[in-house]
């Protein structure tokens, strides 16, 4: 079965011509979303992403903070993918929006609402401890709430407008995501959806200029 990453966002996508290299980070996200950047070992990640141990200080040399910093970063990515996607469909900015969680929230509840939490949970957990991973985490969520910005922007929102929301949407869906698994309902996240495309549509500057006409 292949997973898709969504935002915060939930799994790497998996290939069937895995490299260990690529097997230990998709099972480091897996076990950060789960257990935490502290709470998961370096065995358990090697264990579960069925890699030789020796392969971890081989690609990793920076050893489990290393694997960390890239394994965001591609989480990351993989969300700004799909973020761009959204611009290829002829849909408004708020079905974008709406869709977008209910996605989300589809692959969470799939999940066992074990995913979707690995980048707030590292974030949460290093942002007093661990410099180096803070700066990825900013970098991280810098890029996803750019891509937010830029197909906002894309769809006609003034620059400032795009990036206050980019901010606000990022912000509403990670707190989202931290409900569901809490209360292991898809509801938090269907109520995000709602507000967040609400809260687009009532900014829509295409729809200020329809009601006009």
């Amino acid at each position: 079965m292949r997973r898709k990453a969504t935002l915060g966002i939930t799994a790497i996508s998996q290939s069937k011509k895995s490299t260990s290299r690529d097997r230990i980070i998709r099972a480091a996200s897996d076990l950060f979303g789960s257990s935490g950047y502290y709470g998961a070992g370096l065995n358990e990640i090697v264990r579960q992403g069925k890699a030789p141990k020796g392969s971890i200080y081989y690609h990793f040399p920076g050893g489990k903070e290393q694997i960390a910093a890239e394994a965001i970063l591609l989480l990351a990515r993989s969300v700004v993918d799909q973020i761009n996607l959204q611009q290829t469909k002829k849909q408004t900015a708020s079905e974008a929006v709406r869709l977008f969680v209910e996605t989300l929230s589809t692959s969470i509840v799939a999940s066992g609402y074990r995913s979707g939490g690995a980048l707030a949970i590292v974030a949460s957990e290093s942002a007093t401890t661990n410099k180096e991973l803070n700066r990825t985490c900013q970098e991280a969520y810098g890029l996803i709430s750019q891509a937010i910005s830029g197909t906002l922007s894309a769809r006609g929102f003034p620059k400032e407008k795009a990036r206050t929301l980019s901010v606000a949407m990022t912000a509403a869906v990670e707190g989202g995501i931290v409900l569901s698994r809490t209360y292991h309902s898809r509801k938090p996240l269907q109520t995000v959806a709602k507000l967040l495309g609400d809260m687009v549509k009532a900014a829509d500057p295409s729809r200020a200029t329809t009601e006009k006409r």
